[in-house]
């Protein structure tokens, strides 16, 4: 059975519905608090916890429910309430299950996974009472060591939610690393692989046939004492340790499908006037036709797309810089992740936007040059990457082998042009000359790139432009 359950229902879920769905076990339970009365929980007689209920979030984007977990959700707007079981108590299990059912009958909607609307009977939990605060402060951390959290979860996207985000800070604050456990199948949201490049952080996948992978890498992993490790190939050296290397993770099958990948970088000037977002709006209208349907600090990403209220939310956390991630209609698969900064040049933002692609459909590479110009003439663009890479449609991470994105075109922006000495930054290596961009006095600069998805010689390409630009 799933450790998480989420309630998606058509009304808020009020206290006495909570408390309804908490004390499903009997009468006689109590419920405490946590997180400044953000998360709901109910632990046993020894403080531990059994069961932590996440605060309601009003959902007002239409297919959230469908990307995360594959369920269908009411109409929007809608409330998510999610619940996390401590993982390996039955108990526990049944008791989310129970939570969840009883919440979409009183307020009105579904629960998922499917089994768990149906659990609406008593469970026994005797010996059941109110945690001390200290056992419950990381209720998504299911095993800790020394050296890593450790995360199981049992869900279709393991996605950047609000439990994952905080167990990551929590993780990251500390000096550790976070491995994120989950069954054959499951997939990542890309805000999650982002998050998961560093050793010894990983995305642990359970297999029938080598145990443990690494879902990103493939390497075949077993728990080594305080956290997954790879497993050396037999014909490994100490100056050649190679991993072996899971089979599941290299059955690939050609799909035709795409995705292309922009990763860009704005400094604008600070000054209490500034709006931002702009660049990415812009950018989002050239590739799809249409703006942002909404965004968030986790997913699911529940308010409608806004720059203002981004660059609110970004002031009010000034200096400490604000993550945020920017989601698409359900039509066209498009995500962006947002870090915005607060710097000594001003008010950075650092963008990746991903758009998926089927066989059949062409990824805009024409567009490219114009949605270039109109941010490097009007949202202060420092540079851009443009990569193109065979991938899912859908933007979801599988636990396969993707090969790597290749890039389509490198965009300097016209601040930076100027500053390089000389004719540096116009005379380069590649075959073909670099395209200006906005007013002919203080161009940017567009260096297109081989951009074919089965020949990465266009990193070369590209590793020789940045050695010439850097004046190496």
């Amino acid at each position: 059975m799933t450790k998480d359950v989420v309630a998606l229902t058509e009304r808020m879920p009020n206290p006495w519905s909570l408390l309804a769905g908490l004390l499903s076990g009997g009468p006689d339970k109590l419920v405490d608090t946590a997180g400044e009365g953000a998360v709901l929980r109910l632990c046993d007689a020894e403080g531990r916890p059994l069961v932590s209920v996440e605060a309601p979030l009003l959902v007002q984007v239409e297919g959230e429910a469908e990307r995360l977990l594959g369920a269908t959700a009411p109409p929007v707007p809608y409330w998510w309430t999610e619940a996390r079981a401590t993982t390996g108590v039955e108990t526990a299990e049944r008791l989310a299950g129970t939570f969840a059912a009883r919440l979409a009958t009183l307020s009105g909607g579904s629960a998922w996974p499917p089994e768990a609307a149906r659990n609406l009977a008593v469970v026994p939990t005797d010996g059941m009472s109110v945690a001390p605060a200290p056992a419950t402060t990381q209720p998504a951390i299911d095993v800790l060591t020394e050296k890593v959290a450790v995360l199981i979860q049992d869900r279709p996207v393991v996605a950047m939610t609000a439990w994952f985000s905080d167990a990551f800070r929590t993780a990251a604050r500390v000096g550790l690393g976070l491995q994120v456990v989950t069954p054959a199948g499951t997939t990542l949201s890309p805000a999650v692989r982002d998050n998961l490049g560093s050793w010894p952080s990983r995305w642990v996948v359970r297999d029938e046939r080598d145990g443990y992978y690494d879902g990103l890498t493939g390497a075949v992993l077993c728990w080594q004492g305080e956290m997954f490790a790879p497993v050396a190939a037999p014909d490994a050296t100490i100056d050649d340790p190679r991993a072996t290397l899971a089979a599941s993770f290299q059955e690939v099958a050609p799909t035709g499908e795409r995705q292309l990948a922009v990763t860009f970088r704005t400094v604008h000037p600070a000054h209490e006037r500034l709006v931002l977002g702009g660049a990415l709006e812009a950018l989002w209208r050239e590739l799809t036709g249409e703006p942002p349907a909404g965004w968030g600090t986790a997913e699911p990403a529940g308010l409608p797309w806004s720059p203002r209220h981004l660059t609110d939310l970004a002031y009010a956390r000034a200096p400490e810089p604000t993550w945020a991630v920017v989601v698409g209609s359900p039509a066209r698969p498009a995500l962006a992740t947002v870090r915005i900064s607060r710097t000594k040049a001003g008010v950075e933002e650092d963008v990746t936007l991903m758009c998926g692609y089927g066989a059949v459909e062409e990824p805009p590479v024409e567009a490219l040059p114009r949605a270039a110009e109109v941010l490097a003439t009007r949202h202060h663009l420092q540079s851009m990457l443009i990569q193109i890479r065979k991938a899912r449609r859908d933007l979801a991470v599988p636990a396969r082998f993707e090969g790597p994105g290749v890039p389509v075109a490198f965009v300097l922006g016209a601040e930076e042009v100027h500053r390089m000495p000389d004719d540096r930054a116009l005379c380069t290596p590649l075959a073909t000359a670099p395209v200006r961009l906005g007013p002919k006095a203080r161009p940017a600069l567009y260096y297109p790139l081989p951009g074919d998805p089965s020949d990465v010689s266009g990193w070369r390409d590209y590793e020789h432009l940045m050695r010439h630009l850097k004046g190496a």
